[in-house]
């Protein structure tokens, strides 16, 4: 099956695969067809799936929205089957979903790393990389790897996973396999983590990100879109992809601020999960159609 919306009966062999042969979701992940990163208008749409994993399952007030695996497969199926998507992010249980299911011919697969920062966990800020490795994603033909940098400057559990994530940039260099990082300054706040997302700090998030592992040159940066975006994009010079962000906002004012950072130098398109995929009136096609119209048709 390719490019369908799956069904039970699909399902069902997505289930006999895994139990009577998991041997075959390698070969159906190696022998898929690839495309390049880079194409045509040189701008990619990425839609993120790899949420779960880090046990964060809500969306908007719904805090199980995401525990459907069934359900999140088809939404993820007809995201992937509109014109304008080039891509999927997500960690190696719903890539091979994917692939057993046959929905990933001609798509980038982004493979997600560090998924070990538990939501609401006290070691949340240890953000291990316990999804994708460099090693395992350059064999079986993963296309980029993407990893999460919350570094809070008062919790030392973020000293391991900035060296963690210098030791992935260095490793995803030498296996020429470009990398997203996604920083954000993160602190503790009545008992959970919070993302700083003043301009300020996305600026010194971006420099502490950039620096890291023994080569830049396939460094990509993941920036959630806020305040005075000219400034953000002014500090790097790598291409970056936009973070879509949480649902729950206004739809309308979520694709205005999209379409406007989007024009910016240096941005390479969006990369977008829960906003699209469970979009406010369930139509995730129509979602996923506008965000895609601005992608490529951003100057």
């Amino acid at each position: 099956m390719s490019n369908l919306i799956p069904g039970d009966e699909d399902f069902a062999r997505l289930r006999e695969l895994r139990a009577q042969h998991p041997e075959r979701i390698a070969t159906l992940l190696a022998e898929r067809r690839r495309r390049e990163v880079l194409r045509g208008d040189g701008r990619l749409f990425i839609v993120a799936a790899d949420h779960p994993a880090r046990g964060a399952l809500a969306v908007g007030k719904n805090p199980t929205a995401m525990s459907d695996r069934y359900d999140l497969l088809e939404r993820m199926a007809i995201a992937l089957s509109r014109p304008g998507v080039d891509g999927v992010l997500g960690t190696p249980d719903i890539i091979d979903d994917l692939a057993g299911l046959g929905l990933l011919d001609d798509k980038i697969v982004v493979g997600s790393m560090n998924r070990g920062g538990l939501r609401g966990a006290s070691f949340e800020m240890d953000d291990r990389y316990t999804g994708y490795d460099v090693p395992t994603m350059a064999a079986s033909g993963i296309d980029f790897a993407k990893t999460l940098i919350r570094v809070n400057l008062e919790d030392a559990g973020t000293a391991a996973t900035l060296q963690a994530t210098a030791d992935a940039v260095s490793q995803a260099a030498s296996a020429r396999l470009p990398i997203m990082l996604e920083p954000f300054m993160s602190r503790w706040v009545d008992g959970r983590i919070v993302n700083d997302l003043s301009t300020d700090a996305v600026i010194l998030s971006i420099a502490i990100a950039a620096g890291l592992g023994a080569s830049s040159a396939y460094t990509w940066m993941k920036l959630p879109v806020v305040e005075d975006m000219e400034r953000v994009l002014a500090a790097t010079t790598m291409p970056t992809l936009l973070l879509g962000g949480d649902a729950g906002v206004d739809p309308d004012e979520t694709f205005s601020a999209w379409e406007d950072a989007l024009s910016l130098p240096g941005v390479r398109g969006l990369t977008v999960g829960r906003t699209l995929l469970y979009p406010p009136d369930g139509n995730v096609a129509a979602a996923v159609d506008i965000a895609a119209g601005l992608v490529h048709t951003a100057p």
